[in-house]
């Protein structure tokens, strides 16, 4: 997954103890000062590199320290989004919509300033206190997403900042960290969260998953990883997410949501809720992959199926049409309620 190479490091990353650990993970590597994470146009912000995307997620590595700490309200995926401790991934799904802020290879960037982060958390779930009406995040737990801009599966890879906000979960009855991921790393398995972590894995058929999920775990390690980190402690949900809508969509994720309800115990199953997202792409995006992995646009880029949609950031995205979706949403509901009825649905879109 990774070879890193290259550290591109802020000097105030390398001052701090996380900054040295992280360097010490990869002693062959050569150090590159920067003034800011944000500007390395050898990284990301130049899109000549498409043909070198992979490789460049796969060697490099950006060190650098969060500025601003700002937990944000969501109600959706969590109640609330924590300041990252990453952004940035080593894979490469050809829907992402991380590398639009921040640039099209888009390696990891990890912030060396946990102490800083977790103490801003533990100040704001100390100041909350406990939850006192359910919602579709949780019925009894404030939930925080910790993996906004990453998979911190794979930023675990990097370093312990991931392991340091569990660990802050841990202790913490009235919250719940909860992140995203496409990566089995089965050494968070180790790592007894107490329940107070959700993960949530995605899924979508492997034909489909096998064109569009560049460098992540294949579906089947994906589901079958789920029985494993429900013993371990954790909670864990699924995302079905992004659906793509293509001529043979509902047989391919009725095969999936039965390969699901085969592989999951019934502990894992009484557990289970998930998240529907359909798949929303961007033209820019768009035109980026076309110069990387053409395939994947084929079923990304579908004018004659999409309409567009202006995000709340103010980029021009494009979805399903309404009515084509509504129609898609209520069939997968119905396929879910026939062939894993066990699974709450907390949301779609």
């Amino acid at each position: 997954m990774l070879q890193i190479r290259r550290i591109y490091a802020e000097e105030a990353a390398l001052a701090l103890p996380r900054g040295q650990d992280i360097v010490a993970r990869w002693p062959e590597a050569e150090i590159v000062p920067v003034a800011s994470h944000w500007l390395i146009p050898e990284v990301h912000g130049d899109e000549t590199n498409v043909s070198r995307w992979v490789r460049i997620k796969t060697e490099a590595l950006v060190l650098g320290v969060k500025k601003s700490l700002t937990t944000r309200l969501n109600g959706r995926s969590a109640d609330f989004i924590a300041p990252s401790t990453a952004n940035g991934c080593a894979m490469a799904c050809a829907y992402c919509y991380v590398p639009r802020r921040k640039g099209y290879s888009n390696p990891i960037t990890v912030f060396a300033n946990i102490e800083q982060i977790t103490a801003h958390l533990a100040r704001h779930i100390h100041k909350l206190g406990p939850k006192h009406e359910p919602n579709q995040c949780d019925p009894e737990a404030w939930v925080y997403d910790i993996g906004e801009n990453s998979d911190c599966s794979a930023d675990a890879l990097v370093s312990d900042n991931v392991r340091d906000l569990c660990d802050l979960f841990r202790m913490s009855p009235t919250a719940k960290a909860s992140f995203a991921t496409k990566y089995v790393n089965r050494d968070l398995l180790d790592w007894d969260p107490l329940g107070r972590t959700r993960i949530r894995f995605s899924l979508m058929p492997q034909a489909i998953a096998k064109v569009t999920d560049i460098r992540t775990s294949p579906i089947a390690d994906r589901i079958a990883a789920i029985n494993d980190f429900v013993d371990a402690g954790y909670e864990v949900h699924v995302n079905f997410s992004p659906i793509i809508l293509t001529p043979d969509w509902l047989t391919a994720w009725g095969e999936l949501l039965t390969q699901l309800a085969d592989g999951l115990h019934v502990r894992a199953k009484a557990q289970l809720a998930a998240e529907v997202i359909f798949l929303t792409h961007n033209e820019q995006l768009h035109e980026v992959n076309q110069g990387w992995h053409p395939k994947a646009e084929q079923l990304l880029w579908r004018p004659d199926l999409q309409e567009p949609k202006l995000s709340q950031n103010g980029a021009l995205n494009v979805r399903y049409r309404r009515d084509l979706k509504a129609g898609a949403v209520e069939s997968f509901r119905g396929l879910v309620a026939r062939l894993l009825p066990e699974c709450t649905i907390r949301y779609a879109f």
